[in-house]
């Protein structure tokens, strides 16, 4: 009788188990399919296994047709340049020096997306590198709030590629290139870099530095400023000298054409800084990710003035050797992504040296 009754306890036990999860599953799959339309209407799905922040329709900006037409004959007719350019240079012909080596180290490599970036700084870089962190899958909410460097987050998710690599990932990927006037992206890295260092951060002692090595030069003591941060001149004079001795410079004030080889490395698609807005809008529709990424501009610069009375302000501190000098060492840039030094000779600073144009 007692192995009898905990027989039947058992069964009780067991056909309430079955009871109950068959009651639940309804639930169950309840709770599943409100689950999928809640992040829905919170603008997430699911796509390739990765859950990214979809741009309702109603917020997707496009180009028509005749514009993405145009905007594409564009990009042709600077493809075509770069091309006839690095030719012109012969800087399509390897070699050992940093205009010759295909540099890999600044591309960011999606292949889930297919879209690859060599990251420019300051040519729309924070906008960009936003950007690739949302296709690496962080949320834009947490991108806007969070203290982390974004370039670190972005390293977290793309690994740095060898050649091969990349060029692996080429063969089903949109390659892309943001280019900038030289001298207006030197100007703006100037002043985020030095001018508005952060106290104690690496460019703040860089600026601090220069100021004590290059503050009572006799040929810069005119123009010297009652500053802690270099002034102009005193900064283009220091980056001159690290180009006569074949020093590393600094990421933010590299040419773009040591920096991203692209004689050496091909590129789908040249955007500038002139035509962003069109351009990227261009290059989001043909890698097929307006719902998933939109223009975005950050880091738009500091100190509320206007581009051209920044270049006037600061080059016209400059005296014409000084600008050529400094146009030696960007010319690759301004010639493969069409950009003139003309108007900005008409700022300079006259001087006692040869007065001929730079070899165009």
């Amino acid at each position: 009788m007692k192995v009898s009754k905990t027989t039947s306890c058992r069964a009780i036990r067991r056909y309430l188990l079955i009871f109950t999860a068959i009651s639940l599953l309804p639930l169950a799959l309840i709770y599943l399919v409100w689950n999928e339309q809640l992040q829905k209407i919170k603008g997430f799905e699911d796509i390739n296994q990765t859950r990214l922040p979809l741009i309702p329709d109603y917020a997707v900006q496009t180009l028509s047709p005749a514009e993405m037409q145009r905007v594409g004959e564009r990009m042709e007719a600077r493809r075509e340049r770069l091309r006839d350019k690095c030719t012109d240079f012969g800087l399509d012909v390897l070699g050992h020096d940093s205009w010759h080596t295909p540099n890999t180290w600044e591309f960011l490599v999606n292949k889930k997306y297919h879209i690859i970036w060599c990251n420019v700084f300051k040519a729309a870089s924070s906008s960009w590198m936003f950007n690739f962190n949302v296709l690496a899958g962080y949320s834009p909410s947490y991108l806007r709030k969070t203290k982390k460097i974004l370039l670190n987050l972005a390293r977290e998710r793309y690994p740095r590629v060898s050649l091969e690599e990349l060029r692996e990932a080429q063969n089903d990927s949109v390659t892309f290139i943001i280019a900038r006037n030289p001298f207006e992206r030197l100007l703006s890295a100037y002043r985020d870099k030095m001018v508005f260092a952060l106290p104690y951060s690496f460019h703040d002692k860089l600026g601090r530095s220069i100021v004590r090595n290059y503050r009572k030069k006799q040929t810069l003591l005119a123009r010297s400023a009652n500053t802690k941060y270099p002034s102009f001149p005193e900064f283009v004079h220091w980056l001159l000298d690290q180009v006569k001795r074949g020093s590393f410079i600094d990421m933010h004030f590299v040419a773009s054409t040591s920096f991203c080889t692209p004689c050496l490395i091909r590129f789908d698609m040249i955007l500038k800084f002139e035509s962003l807005a069109e351009d990227q809008l261009y290059l989001i529709e043909k890698t097929g990710l307006k719902r998933v990424i939109a223009p975005v501009w950050r880091n738009m610069g500091k100190g509320g003035r206007k581009t051209n009375e920044l270049q006037r302000q600061f080059y016209s501190q400059l005296t014409r050797q000084e600008m050529l000098e400094l146009y030696e060492y960007y010319k690759y840039d301004f010639e493969l992504f069409d950009y003139d030094i003309q108007e900005y000779l008409l700022l300079a600073k006259p001087n006692e040296s040869t007065d001929n144009n730079p070899q165009r």
